[in-house]
């Protein structure tokens, strides 16, 4: 209801404004559509990036060119705009995306930087005096030259946009971005590619840029290099994280904010001096600071915090998922074989063999440096082996990424949990079937995948019931204790349909009664023929539910055998136990 008022209040506006205020409205616009981008690459990927203003010069100077010294029309240059902006973002995603911590946006200055030099220095484009005499873009015959023809290009591009975004973020593909936020460990042990999602991201928002670029071509018909620079490309990145840098709509709120403050600010700072303009970074720079403090999460989620929640209907039944064949029970399933780690001189894992069976429960159990998380990491991806074996069903996985390893039937939990606080519990489960799903970013885009998410949906709801947790599905879980933050990983790993669970540590920080109801769960799991590796330290809660365990004590294999066998070892009671039978 607020987005359609919004739209509403842009449709009336030209009809109210003066020909000024339709002025400001038009840059508003443009600057929307950046924001706009970064609010998909910064707010929902945390990728941060101070180069965007150099992707609109792309997509200026690329229309620009064409339309002038080639005498084409806009719309073609609307094309080239668009591939040269995606295919630029595309090859400078793919060299600088890896990088981690600050060295990603000191890149994205650094190429900013560099394409704000290249526009100056090129004949071709006029240098730094610019280009003049771009031709209007004309439809059907009508040249749409007036103030009000710009209007209706750049926000009916904003709308479309606005709308194109919004049905990415709600659909499969939309999960795994807005996933990202928070580390790829995570991300990947679902088999999403998050090297491909921020990828994705980066060349739709350089894209997005580049369409504000040709606009800003042809509606003001004048270019020149020093609207591309690192500093508006900051300023396009403050309008987003203003508005709210996780909302759609605080690309637009920001926009319009930064847009109208800056061209009143001008107008104060025009009294103090012939140098105040030097201030209105200072202003900026204040404002930014005490909205900060103010509003951390920008000024969208502050007004959504004073409205009420909106209700969601529960999700109906849909057909369900293709499921995988799980093998018969007794079937050696997983086989490690002597499988060794070396962290320089310290051998953390020392030829370590077991082989765990479909449809039982194995416990790894050992002191505090045993090597069970190291093994557990070489199992499922995470660390590769200096020596040894890991087979899944007879397949050789060893060394495999946990990427593929999750796609080939292997799910997992974490000893942190590791869950999206800030997405619902549906969600976070619907992450775990990510890979059961085939819709793309195009589909995604123009909403192709709706009968793929129904099934998604009804897929997550039944492993919601399944484990407990199905009474508010669109709650946050961030907002879940522990326990039931614990119990819905085992619900994300379960919607991958598994050949095999493997938990780290589930019952750590839970309370006895809570303890108690994961044991019940996963022994109902193990009923319905789930096999599940359990790395765990309470030997009550381990004695009491696996089938088999292997003991481990300083990287290598101390024990391994029936609960009431291992109890009895005399070996694993000084090791482990305390010496106490």
């Amino acid at each position: 209801m607020i987005r359609l008022l919004g739209f509403a209040a842009i449709a009336v506006f030209p009809l109210l404004a003066s020909p000024y205020a339709l002025t400001l409205a038009n840059y508003s616009g443009l600057a929307a559509l950046v924001a706009l981008g970064l609010v998909l690459l910064t707010g929902v990927g945390g990728l941060t990036s101070f180069g965007q203003a150099a992707f609109v010069g792309v997509g200026a100077y690329a229309t620009a060119w064409l339309t002038t010294a080639q005498g084409a029309s806009p719309w073609l240059g609307l094309a080239l705009a668009l591939a040269l902006s995606g295919g630029i973002a595309g090859l400078l995603g793919a060299a600088t995306l890896r990088l981690s911590g600050h060295l990603l946006p000191l890149s994205t200055i650094a190429w900013g930087l560099a394409l704000f030099f290249l526009f100056g220095n090129l004949d071709a484009l006029g240098r730094h005096t610019g280009m003049s005499d771009i031709p209007p873009a004309s439809l059907f015959g009508h040249t749409l030259n007036s103030s009000l023809a710009g209007y209706t290009m750049i926000w009916l591009a904003v709308a479309v946009a606005f709308w194109l975004c919004g049905n990415l973020l709600d659909s499969r593909a939309g999960r795994a971005i807005r996933a990202l936020r928070g580390g790829t460990a995570m991300v990947e042990s679902l088999g999403i590619d998050s090297f491909a999602m921020r990828l994705a991201i980066f060349v739709i928002a350089g894209m997005l840029a580049g369409l504000s670029g040709w606009l800003l071509a042809h509606v003001q018909r004048f270019i020149s290099p020093t609207a591309f620079d690192v500093g508006p490309g900051m300023e396009y990145l403050f309008m987003a994280i203003l508005g709210g840098a996780g909302h759609l709509a605080g690309a637009i709120l920001g926009a319009a904010i930064v847009t109208v403050a800056r061209d009143r600010l001008q107008d104060v700072l025009a009294h103090i001096g012939p140098n105040s303009g030097q201030l209105e970074v200072v202003v900026f720079g204040a404002l930014f600071v005490l909205i900060l403090h103010r509003a951390r999460g920008g000024l969208i989620p502050a007004v959504l915090k004073l409205l009420p929640a909106r209700t969601r209907a529960n999700p109906p039944d849909a057909a369900p998922l293709s499921r995988r064949a799980l093998p018969e029970a007794g079937t050696v399933l997983l086989e490690v074989d002597q499988l060794t780690k070396r962290f320089g001189g310290l051998v953390a894992v020392n030829q370590v063999s077991f082989t765990l069976r479909a449809g039982e429960i194995l416990g790894l159990i050992g002191p505090n440096g045993a090597g069970k998380s190291t093994l557990f990491n070489l199992v499922t991806g995470l660390l590769r082996p200096n020596a040894g074996q890991v087979r899944l069903l007879g397949r050789d996985i060893t060394g495999a990424s946990i990427r593929r390893i999750a796609r080939l039937g292997l799910a997992r939990t974490f000893q942190h949990v590791k869950l999206r606080p800030s997405m619902s519990l549906l969600e976070n489960v619907m992450l775990g079937a990510h890979p059961r799903g085939r819709a793309g970013l195009l589909a995604a885009t123009f909403r192709l995948d709706r009968a793929e998410e129904a099934r998604l949906a009804a897929e997550a709801m039944r492993q919601l019931r399944r484990v407990g947790l199905d009474a508010a599905p669109h709650g946050l879980a961030g907002n879940l204790a522990l326990g039931q933050q614990r119990v819905l990983e085992v619900a994300r790993a379960l919607a991958a349909d598994p050949l095999l669970v493997i938990l780290d540590e589930p019952a750590a920080g839970l309370r006895k009664p809570e303890k108690a109801a994961l044991a019940d769960l996963l022994r109902q799991l193990r009923a319905e023929g789930v096999t599940i590796l359990l790395v765990e330290h309470d030997m009550e809660f381990v004695m009491s539910l696996v089938n088999r365990i292997v003991v481990m004590e300083f990287g290598t294999r101390l024990a391994e055998g029936l609960p009431a066998e291992i109890r009895a070892n005399k070996a694993v009671q000084e090791a482990y136990l305390g010496g106490v039978a």
